[in-house]
């Protein structure tokens, strides 16, 4: 053997024991390993073909939250106020201080005025606010799920397998970070910021710093979900079978997949407003646009500087001197 093919056979023993594993190119395990890692969104542990599929798109057709079958639930609706958005202030979750804010925002409401909120004021709309959203996008990769949601371009992204940043800065939606607990993917979140819009639904229910919500995410069966919404939409109006003026508007449920549904077991905690824990479900049936395909539409909320509905300036953010 010449030297030239001993420094070449050196070179390559050498090079293969530096090499790094990439199991997910078919690379060879890195020196010391009898087997490649696993990958996959549950960590080292639990292969990726164990968990479930929850991407794609999700609709239902109506706002809100749905309350629990038991135990305390969210503020609903008052009844008697049919067109207006005025919120049970009596509910029992509520600390006194927090009930007189959801009451003197339904007495706004009933007036005739329209009190702003993150929606009409296109306005981040924080959590758990942003289940008055009716459709979403489940984006699932190992590491992150990304949740994009069909009203005015906004994301949340969902960390895998972490903890909770030691040194939080608040946000619009939160530190959420996620694990699986067998079918179900579990988001929790915290760190959620307060802003002049802030509350965590269309009845101006507040929240404080304490603010924490979690979220299982499962798969159920389609008459599952299809009796859910059918129960819901007796207590409140759905949307129209046919397109709005205008054209694309959104989502709307797929009348034609009798797929699994996709259902969020909601739990929120506030000890700054609330006496007690309480819980909701939002359920889901496979989404489409109003032209029937699976195109992800865009939905943009442009700022209305002067409030239609109340003859004054609205609460966008301005800048008191130009950037140039």
């Amino acid at each position: 053997m010449n030297r030239r093919t001993t420094f070449m056979l050196t070179s390559v023993a050498v090079f293969a024991c530096a090499m790094p594993a990439f199991p997910e190119f078919g690379f060879a395990p890195a020196f010391g390993q009898t087997e490649a890692p696993a990958v996959g969104p549950v960590g080292a542990t639990q292969r990726t073909a164990s968990v479930p599929d929850l991407s794609g798109i999700w609709s239902r057709p109506y706002f809100g939250v749905e309350p629990p079958l038991s135990g305390p639930g969210p503020v609903m609706a008052r009844p008697g106020n049919r067109g207006r958005i005025v919120g049970d202030y009596t509910n029992p979750i509520l600390k006194p201080h927090a009930a007189d804010i959801v009451k003197k925002h339904g007495e706004i409401e009933v007036s005739g005025a329209a009190v702003p909120n993150p929606r009409n004021q296109c306005w981040p709309e924080g959590l758990p606010f942003i289940f008055t959203d009716t459709g979403m996008q489940v984006i699932q990769q190992p590491n992150k799920v990304i949740i994009i949601y069909d009203h005015d371009h906004q994301v949340r992204r969902v960390r895998m397998n972490e903890v909770h940043s030691a040194q939080m800065t608040p946000s619009w939606y939160g530190d959420s970070v996620g694990h699986w607990e067998g079918d179900a993917l579990v988001v929790d979140t915290v760190g959620i910021k307060i802003g002049p819009l802030s509350m965590l639904d269309m009845f101006g229910t507040p929240h404080s710093s304490a603010l924490h919500v979690v979220e299982r995410y499962s798969l159920i069966e389609y008459q599952a979900a299809v009796g859910v919404h059918e129960r819901t939409l007796k207590t409140r109006p759905s949307f129209p079978e046919t397109p709005p003026p205008g054209g694309d508007a959104g989502l709307h449920v797929d009348p034609d997949y009798t797929g699994k549904g996709l259902q969020i077991e909601l739990t929120v905690e506030d000890e700054g407003v609330f006496t007690m824990p309480w819980s909701a479900t939002i359920t889901y049936r496979r989404g489409v646009n109003w032209r029937g395909s699976q195109e992800w539409p865009e939905v943009v909320c442009a700022e209305n500087m002067r409030e239609y509905y109340a003859a004054k300036d609205t609460a966008v953010p301005h800048a008191d001197e130009p950037d140039f």
